[in-house]
């Protein structure tokens, strides 16, 4: 079956060497295709997907947690970084946020607490009572909740403003998000820098 009409019928094909019927649409297709085209690794939309949504589990133990708190509410909405849902159970939680210092009797409660949650899992220092014991340099006290758990990010402070808090954890959306990569921003930053011998 031929669609095209034979030469001399009444509707003649134009020439392929027409300009209106030569030009290829595939071309502009493909950079339109490209400009909305996404290209990455399931790893880095994985990692992706876990920092925009870390789910904290509370452990609040002194004055810091108040402003742990305060980090929920209206004012500083800690939900537009994925972040709304405290949990009470640790299984449903992915990061931990002990804020507050750390008894003796305390710690195999948050050591366990800890092994419960699902992993991956991240904790954040708040204050420096969770980070290094504080003023209470006693026997009482553990001296830096790294001795319990691992901890990830130290958010300083006695107590830590609630901008502290969601500085911690965007510090911590940018290591997970990266897996501890440099971002394009951070290697183009340092690109501009000026060598150390000028």
């Amino acid at each position: 079956m031929a669609l095209i009409p034979p030469p001399g019928s009444p509707i003649e094909r134009a020439p392929r060497t027409d300009p209106q019927i030569d030009r290829d649409l595939r071309e502009a297709e493909e950079r339109e295709f490209e400009k909305s085209l996404l290209l990455t690794t399931l790893d880095k939309a994985l990692s992706w997907a876990r920092s925009s949504s870390m789910w904290p589990a509370t452990f609040g133990l002194a004055c810091c947690a108040i402003e742990m708190m305060h980090t929920a509410t209206p004012r500083y909405d800690i939900a537009r970084f994925g972040a709304e849902v405290f949990r009470a159970s640790p299984r449903q939680a992915d990061l931990m946020i002990v804020s507050g210092r750390v008894a003796q009797k305390m710690a195999p409660v948050l050591r366990r607490i800890y092994d419960q949650m699902l992993e991956p899992k991240w904790v954040i220092s708040m204050g420096a009572c969770a980070s290094t014991g504080g003023v209470f340099n006693n026997y009482a006290l553990v001296q830096g909740v790294d001795k319990v758990v691992p901890v990830d990010v130290y958010v300083p402070g006695c107590p830590p403003r609630p901008e502290s808090l969601i500085e911690g954890i965007l510090v911590l959306h940018n290591t997970v998000g990266s897996k501890g990569l440099k971002s394009s921003a951070d290697l183009r930053r340092e690109g501009r820098r000026e060598p150390a011998g000028r």
